[in-house]
């Protein structure tokens, strides 16, 4: 975590081998996310054998934080993702932060749009 830079929990990110009830599926990523019913934001993913993601974003379960800035959060950071805006209005970028990935996310949107996006498949992560 960097000095001036404020860092808000979003949501975690668990990779899991078990096909979930309404999961999108992302072919870009090779990857399925199902949100999960409990009250706290727990996303479930899972990977195609082929995914072109790193292996860590594929096998480490990940937390993810909101940041105003985005560019100086991952200024001299190891990208292993990003940046990039995979739903419309929503730009994030994955770190490696000592084997573990992290997901940054500078985004305008109230957390209801950006589930809501992301299950209607608004953004390039979902998009041919």
């Amino acid at each position: 975590m960097k000095p001036g830079i404020r860092y808000q929990f979003h949501h975690m990110g668990i990779p899991s081998d078990t096909p979930r009830e309404g999961e999108s599926y992302s072919a870009k990523a090779g990857m399925f996310t199902a949100d999960n019913p409990g009250a706290f934001r727990i996303q479930w993913h899972r990977f195609t054998p082929d995914s072109p993601l790193h292996p860590l974003i594929r096998t480490v379960p990940h937390p993810a934080f909101k940041v105003d800035d985005l560019a100086a959060a991952i200024a001299g950071e190891t990208l292993l993702l990003g940046p990039y805006e995979p739903i419309d209005g929503y730009r994030v970028a994955i770190i490696d932060d000592g084997g573990v990935p992290v997901e940054l996310i500078e985004t305008e949107l109230p957390d209801d749009e950006i589930w809501a996006r992301a299950r209607r498949g608004e953004g390039s992560l979902y998009r041919d």
